[in-house]
């Protein structure tokens, strides 16, 4: 299957996935929710998706300024780690207060296409709702699930996985 179609069906998947369970009285700024606006800002400030489509995406994972966060199997809970490392992140954003952010949820390999998008939907709002608790205006971050679609590693082992189970942040600009 060749890589623009893979992106077109990631990105068809996240928009039926989001139609099917949205509520229409919620109103939500992320990417994730604005179906098809995803296009511009989401996707044209360096993210994965732009990462994978230049063939750059792989198990470096460079990082900006503010650094990914990882999970436990089949979790969206924010362990001790991540809050540190999104304490840090919160610091540097209150430093940058221009700097516009997509939190980018990422997932490992194990379940279905579906379960991973709304997976990753939920680790990227779990960040986004943390920074917004450390004083981050939540009109500064939006949010994609990318799921298990754009792993860095691509081993079929835990520690491979471990890697893939994640929030990758993009700073879209200042």
């Amino acid at each position: 299957m060749s890589k623009r179609l893979v992106v077109v069906a990631v990105v068809g998947l996240l928009v039926a996935t989001i139609g099917i369970g949205c509520s229409a009285k919620k109103k939500d700024d992320d990417a994730a929710t604005r179906g098809g606006e995803l296009g511009e800002e989401g996707l044209a400030g360096g993210g994965s998706l732009d990462r994978y489509k230049q063939g750059t995406l792989g198990a470096g994972g460079e990082q900006g300024p503010l650094k990914d966060i990882y999970f436990a199997f089949d979790s969206y809970e924010l362990d001790d780690a991540a809050r540190s490392q999104l304490q840090e992140d919160g610091t540097w954003l209150k430093e940058h207060a221009q700097a516009r952010v997509e939190i980018e949820g990422h997932c490992d390999e194990r379940g279905t296409v579906e379960y991973n998008l709304a997976l990753g939907a939920k680790r990227a709002r779990a960040a986004k709702d943390y920074l917004v608790a450390l004083g981050i205006s939540g009109d500064r971050l939006s949010t994609i699930s990318y799921g298990e679609e754009l792993p860095l590693c691509q081993e079929h082992d835990e520690e491979c996985w471990q890697k893939n189970r994640r929030c990758h942040f993009v700073v879209l600009g200042e």
